[in-house]
Order: C-alpha cells, then structure tokens, then sequence
C-alpha cells in the first residue's frame, strides 16, 4: 500500500504527488501513462531505490518507506527493473551469476563468504531450462543473450525467489512476440498464485491485457483508476493526457 507518497526526480522537482493506492494478493494493477509522468520514481520509491520525501510505503502493514532494497526483499517484494542492462543484469558476469544477484550471499547458494558453486551451477541450469533461456549456456555471458532471453533469465530470477508482492516495469520492451507472451503467461502464473503485483508500462495493450485495475498517472498524480472491462481506450488516453476520470464522466452525464 502507498499513502501519499511524494518523491522528487533528479532535477529535485516533484515527480509523484500525493500518489495512494492498494496492490492485494492475487491481484495485478497496472499503472498506464505517457513515459515520463513520474512512474520511474514511483516505482524507484516502493523498492528502496529512491528516497520519498513524504508519505509511507506499506508492506503487510509494515512501514517500509526508504527501506534498503535488502530489506525489501527478505521481507518477499521482488522487482523486475524497466532497464535491464542498468538495474537487473550485469553484462559482463556470466549467467549463474546474474540469477543469484540478491540472492547471492543466502543459503543455499552461499555458505558464510564462500559461495557454493556447485549449487548456484544446478539452479541456473533449472531455471534455464524452465523459463526457455538461450542459449542454455550457463556460463555464457549477460550481456550476449538476446534481449528477450535477458529478460527471461531476470523475470525467472524474481519469479524463483518466491516473492508475495513484484514490482513489474515494462516487463516486454522492446521484446518479439514469442517473448511477450511467454512473460505475458508468468506474470498471470504469478497472480494466480495470490502474488499482488504492481504492473508499470507504456504499452496500453499490455495495461489492458493483464490488469485487474488500471491507474493512470499524469504529471506525478492518479488521474483515476478504472477496470479494464469497464472502460476504454479512449477514456484512458484521456486520462494520460491530463484529464481526471470524474470530468471524463461528468461530462458525458
């Protein structure tokens, strides 16, 4: 849960204003919006990586609000970062490395310092084998896979780490079709295992296709939250266009 968060962007201005809203169990909401209206820092805020100025993150009723990331995630919130080469992979590590980023210093893949190689070898190639990675190489290195098998090896990695709660941002750009519906079919995997899941992304298709409940964010505030099925692409496009949903309506009345 997020109560009246605000969070200034690099520039030190006001990026998220006042922004509430609830995310249950088995349930996904997306966040829909012209790239740019503060969805980066919102996101940046929930999972530790950006400092909010005012307002609470709650977890299970637990203030998490500017807790360190680690935190975040022995508590059960995973995150599947927007940039993949920046926040989720590091290219130059091979893949058994990459799927235990976050992981890397528990059992069973660490023991004290020293990591269990053997282990963390046996995992990789499971979760490879799972989440349809090629080259199924597991020391092949993360900055040679393709882009979509990138982002098959990260949202595997999130998935595997048993999460009650994700943080999911453009979890398909710039993937091909194939890709798209594979993660498209773990996301909703996910939800129907009561994970709650917080969807952020620019494609309205993919909003509308996964959403449980669809906000629309516009210079840093909630223009409104609607159901897919009770909506269109119109009204939405107009909320992202700076319209509140309550004018939107009135006016048709």
């Amino acid at each position: 849960e997020v109560k009246d968060l605000w969070v200034k962007d690099n520039r030190h201005l006001d990026a998220v204003k006042g922004v509430s809203f609830q995310v249950r169990k088995g349930e996904i909401v997306g966040i829909a919006g012209v790239a740019g209206n503060g969805q980066t820092e919102l996101v940046e805020a929930i999972t530790g990586l950006r400092k909010a100025e005012k307002g609470q993150v709650l977890f299970e009723g637990i203030d998490v609000t500017n807790k360190h990331p680690r935190v975040l995630r022995e508590l059960g919130m995973t995150h599947i970062a927007e940039d993949r080469l920046k926040h989720a992979l590091i290219k130059q590590f091979p893949a058994y490395y990459n799927v235990i980023l976050g992981r890397h210093y528990k059992r069973p893949f660490a023991n004290g310092a020293f990591l269990n190689h053997q282990e963390i070898k046996r995992y990789t190639a499971e979760l490879m084998e799972e989440f349809d990675v090629r080259p199924r190489i597991i020391e092949h290195l993360g900055g040679n896979f393709s882009g979509g098998n990138q982002q098959k090896l990260v949202v595997g990695r999130e998935i595997k780490a048993s999460p009650k709660f994700m943080v999911v941002a453009q979890p398909t750009r710039g993937l091909d079709v194939g890709a798209i519906e594979f993660i498209h079919r773990q996301i909703l995997r996910m939800r129907e295992q009561d994970v709650g899941i917080l969807l952020i992304s620019m494609e309205l298709e993919e909003i509308f296709s996964l959403s449980d409940r669809i906000l629309v964010m516009y210079e840093g505030q909630i223009m409104g939250e609607v159901r897919p099925e009770e909506t269109t692409v119109e009204e939405v496009g107009l909320m992202m266009a700076g319209k509140r949903l309550e004018e939107i309506r009135g006016g048709k009345r």
